[in-house]
């Protein structure tokens, strides 16, 4: 593999030959969720259906030609035991779809996710919600310069985490997951303005754009559910880290399973 080096210039030009490649993959999708559409399920049971294949084939077949070097790890390919070696290299993590339960479920929460993952860190990554126009994209590079903007039909615009207020932090939780004991105890000692439930990888996004504080999550993710939105919210100064404030790693083998996590914006 060649060397890759992940300066300022090289992740906004490769933002910028992206984000066509999402909308393009955003695009097909649309078209299997205006259709009556099949609802298949995995091993997992997780469901599954003809707009994640359509996605993934678009965006994998982009990152072939832009970075030929660089493994790419897709969610569908994944399911299906194709998982390439990504050793200690930099790699690429696709979720074509996530939120199929929301895609299922038609209310517009679901989102197209590219990450990319240097040194175990996501230092690039793009969220786009076709349903709901809107696109999110944000990177870090190695000099600690970083970018993230929030993309409508009404233009382009920086976004940033904010400090929470005096009354309290605004609490995302998963849409289709029960508000749990665990998430109840991790805010006890809290003080919390506000609990909403909200689908796929946006809460992390609406915690980039300063609309919300924290999103605990004490459920089962894989590394491709986080990658994207994770390097949006680094790049809008947020963080991501384990419960115990330990480092949370890309990377890590044995199914891509992520450990619990917070989300928190600026502190």
């Amino acid at each position: 593999m060649s060397a890759f080096t992940p300066t300022a210039a090289t992740l906004s030009a490769l933002t910028e030959a992206l984000i066509p490649v999402v909308y393009e993959a955003g695009a097909a999708i649309m078209e299997i969720y205006a259709s009556d559409f099949a609802v298949e399920r995995k091993d997992d049971q997780s469901p599954v259906t003809a707009a994640d294949a359509a996605g993934e084939k678009i965006i994998v077949a982009a990152l072939s030609r832009l970075t030929p070097d660089l493994p790419v790890v897709a969610e569908e390919a994944a399911a299906a035991g194709d998982i390439p070696d990504v050793g200690t290299g930099p790699f690429w993590l696709v979720d074509p779809l996530d939120g199929t339960k929301e895609f299922v479920r038609r209310n517009g929460e679901f989102t197209v996710n590219i990450g990319l993952i240097v040194n175990g860190q996501p230092v690039l990554g793009l969220v786009q919600a076709p349903a709901l126009g809107t696109l999110y994209a944000g990177w870090v590079a190695e000099d600690g310069s970083r970018a993230s903007f929030r993309e409508t039909s009404a233009g382009r615009g920086e976004i940033q985490c904010r400090v929470p207020g005096a009354e309290g932090l605004v609490v995302l939780s998963s849409r289709s997951h029960a508000t749990s004991e665990a998430l109840q105890a991790y805010l006890a000692d809290k003080t919390v303005a506000s609990i909403t439930n909200a689908g796929s990888s946006l809460k992390f996004c609406r915690i980039a754009e300063g609309e919300a504080d924290l999103y605990p999550r004490f459920g089962p993710t894989c590394e491709w559910d986080t990658a994207a939105a994770h390097a949006v919210l680094r790049a809008a100064g947020g963080s991501l880290t384990q419960v115990d404030g330990s480092p949370f790693l890309y990377g890590k083998g044995s199914g891509f399973r992520n450990p619990h996590f917070i989300a928190r914006g600026a502190v």
